[in-house]
C-alpha cells in the first residue's frame, strides 16, 4: 500500500500500476491488460460486475508511493515464527538509506503510530509524530486475503479435496480478516466478494465448479487489480494443481504489479507440477520476490498443513510503514529489512525485496 503525505488525512491511494521503469514491460501489459478487461465483460460468471471490481477505464495501473507499507514475516531456524519484537529491533533501509518507522503492528493488532527519533525509530514523549493518521491505522487491522482456487482441468480428481482444505484455512482465519473466494480455469469466477463474513466465503467457495484450461496468470492479474483496490494488508493466495497453458501474460510480469502494490503472493501446490521446472521456478520468483512463499506439497494432508501455516504467517507477521527519505531514483528501489539485536542475527527475515515508484 502506498499513501501519499500530502493526502493522507482524506484517503489511501492504492491502485496497481505498470511497470515503465523497464523497457518494453509497460506497453506489453497495457495491451495485455486491456485484453483481459474484456474477458472479464465476457466471461459468464463475471457479467454485470465490472463497474463494481474494475471500473469502466482502460485496465493501466497507477500508485502513489509516499507511504510504504512491508509486511514482514520472522522466522528461527526450525521455521517457527517469532513474536514479541518491537520497532527498535527492526533496520529498514532503501537504496541504502535507512528508513524511519511511521507505524508498527503485529498480527491483527491495530498498528502503533511511532515517532521519528532521527536514526533509530521509537516512541519518545514531546517529539513531533511522523505517522499515520488514524484512519489509516484502522484499515491495518486485519488482512484482506483473496483466496484463487484452480478448478480448470487438471482439478477434476481432486476439486473436492481442494475445497475441504481451502474451507478449513477460512474457517481457521482471524474475525479481523475479510476474504474473498475466486476460482479461474480459462476465465476468472468470483463466488464471493472480499467480506468479514466467513460464512459468505464458504458458501460461494462451494458454489464452484470444474473447467478447462488454466489461464493462472490472466486470472491472478484480475484478482490482483481487485486487491488493488482495498487499501490495508492483503494477500493473495492460489491454489493451482496444474501449469498454465492459457495466459496472454506472463508470471514475471504478474509478478512486477504485485511486487510494486505490496501484495505478497502464495502459492500451494502439488509434486507434480514441481516436477515441472518451468512452472515451479515460475511459482518460486512470483512468491519470494513479492514476500510471499510457495508450497509444493506432494499430499492432501501435507497441502493441508500449508494452508495452517499461512494462517499462522498471516497471524504473526509484522505489519511496518515508512515514508521514504527523499531519493531521486525514480526506477526500481531495493527494500531491505535487518534485525539488530545481537542474538537475533540468526533470525530469517521475508518480506518484499522492493517497487518501483510512480513516474
Amino acid at each position: 500500500m502506498h499513501v501519499s503525505r500530502r493526502e493522507a488525512d482524506t484517503k489511501v491511494m492504492s491502485d496497481c500500476r505498470l511497470d515503465r521503469a523497464r523497457p518494453g514491460v509497460g506497453l506489453r501489459l497495457g495491451i495485455a491488460a486491456a485484453t483481459l478487461l474484456g474477458m472479464w465483460q465476457a466471461a459468464p460468471g463475471l457479467r454485470g460486475q465490472v463497474p463494481e471490481a474494475l471500473g469502466e477505464s482502460a485496465a493501466l495501473f497507477e500508485v502513489e508511493v509516499d507511504l510504504v507499507m512491508l509486511n514482514i514475516a520472522v522466522t528461527d531456524p526450525r521455521g517457527r515464527y517469532i513474536q514479541g519484537l518491537t520497532p527498535e529491533d527492526f533496520r529498514i533501509t532503501e537504496d541504502g538509506v535507512q528508513q524511519s518507522i511511521a507505524s508498527f503492528g503485529e498480527g491483527n493488532v491495530a498498528p502503533r503510530r511511532i515517532t521519528r527519533t532521527g536514526v533509530r525509530p521509537g516512541p519518545v514523549a514531546g517529539e513531533a509524530e511522523l505517522s499515520i493518521p488514524e484512519a489509516i491505522a484502522g484499515q491495518l487491522v486485519g488482512t484482506n486475503v483473496f483466496v484463487l482456487f484452480d478448478t480448470s482441468n487438471f482439478m477434476y480428481r481432486s476439486l473436492v479435496y481442494a475445497e475441504d482444505a481451502i474451507a478449513d484455512f477460512i474457517r481457521g482465519l482471524d474475525g479481523a480478516d475479510s476474504v474473498a473466494v475466486y476460482s479461474f480455469s480459462r476465465n476468472l469466477t468470483r463466488h464471493a466478494n472480499l467480506s468479514a463474513d466467513h460464512d459468505d466465503a464458504l458458501r460461494g467457495l462451494r458454489s464452484s465448479v470444474a473447467g478447462d484450461e488454466t489461464a493462472l496468470y490472466n486470472c491472478l492479474l484480475l484478482t490482483l487489480r481487485d486487491a488493488a483496490r482495498v487499501s490495508g494488508r492483503k494477500v493473495i493466495i492460489v491454489f493451482s494443481n496444474g501449469p498454465d497453458n492459457a495466459s496472454a501474460v506472463s508470471p514475471d510480469d504478474v509478478g512486477a504489479i504485485a511486487e510494486d502494490e505490496g501484495v505478497p503472493i502464495y502459492v500451494i501446490s502439488t509434486r507434480a507440477l514441481n516436477r515441472d521446472p518451468i512452472s515451479s521456478n515460475a511459482f518460486r520468483r512470483i512468491t519470494q520476490r513479492t514476500g510471499g512463499k510457495a508450497y509444493f506439497a506432494k499430499t492432501w494432508q501435507r497441502q493441508s498443513e500449508a494452508f495452517v501455516e499461512i494462517r499462522d504467517e498471516l497471524a504473526s507477521s509484522y505489519t511496518v510503514t515508512y515514508y521514504p527519505e527523499a531519493n531521486p531514483n525514480r526506477g526500481w528501489r531495493s527494500i531491505q529489512v535487518e534485525l539488530v539485536g545481537p542474538d537475533q542475527q540468526r533470525y530469517r527475515v521475508r518480506t518484499r525485496a522492493g517497487y518501483r515508484p510512480k513516474l
